[in-house]
């Protein structure tokens, strides 16, 4: 009888494992499955495209008074808020980084230096930044906070000029081309010789169309609907930052 019991409580004990083991299992496969959802959804151009969704709401006209605090603390009567704009500016980055070492010269000045920049100035607004090196003579100047401004704009052009470029083409044509004529029309005319040079040499080191679209998660039909996403919520955000230059009587010529 007591062999009987060690038995049983034997095969209870084992049981119990088993049936933990296959529970730990079953949960762990369904949290890599929810990983991968997640990851399908959530790709790295969709988190961009929502990203500026959302900032471009902001600058669309509210039902306010003036000087009102709007949606998640970011619109005032003095514009859109420095923290705001940063963040979501981080996300680009990622993208550049998938465009391989031709665009590296954007992933690193764009992002590592001339953002940082402008999240440490301590201002509250893009108008703040701007006022500031009007008032010190210093918009030109390098290292201003005008002046990478104006750089992280160009940034954000650049990327909806190469969607655009992406989009026209079909899927014979290459990623090179099209970001070729996206940098000689957006970046190139502002950049010295040398930094042309090097950027025209990395063309030839892009992914093909193929591997952007792995490398970036997407679909041909995803990536179509994300690019042009973007390319319509970049618009009023890039005319917003030329027209706080214009406005002050400052041309965009550099």
């Amino acid at each position: 009888m007591f062999q009987e019991e060690e038995v049983f409580k034997v095969f209870a004990t084992v049981s119990a494992k088993l049936y933990n083991k296959e529970e730990y299992t079953k949960d762990k496969s369904n949290m890599e499955k929810d990983m991968i959802e997640d990851a399908r959804f959530n790709t790295p151009l969709l988190v961009i495209t929502e990203a500026f969704e959302d900032l471009a709401d902001l600058l669309k006209p509210r039902r306010q008074k003036r000087g009102e605090i709007g949606r998640n603390g970011v619109v005032s009567n003095d514009g859109l808020r420095l923290d705001a704009f940063c963040s979501a500016c981080t996300h680009v980055s990622v993208l550049f980084g998938c465009l391989g070492f031709a665009f590296k010269f954007a992933e690193m000045e764009y992002v590592s230096k001339r953002q940082k920049r402008l999240i440490r100035s301590g201002l509250d607004t893009l108008h703040n930044i701007i006022d500031l090196d009007v008032m010190n003579q210093t918009v030109k100047t390098q290292g201003s906070y005008s002046r990478n401004l104006r750089r992280v704009r160009l940034g954000l052009d650049l990327i909806r000029a190469i969607f655009e470029q992406f989009l026209m083409t079909n899927e014979y044509y290459s990623l090179k081309d099209a970001a070729t004529k996206a940098y000689t029309q957006v970046c190139a005319p502002f950049h010295t010789w040398a930094v042309r040079t090097a950027v025209y040499a990395g063309m030839y080191t892009l992914p093909t169309r193929d591997q952007l679209l792995l490398r970036l998660n997407e679909t041909d039909q995803s990536v179509e609907k994300n690019m042009r996403r973007y390319m319509e919520a970049s618009r009023p955000i890039i005319e917003y930052i030329d027209k706080l230059y214009i406005d002050r009587n400052i041309k965009l010529d550099w």
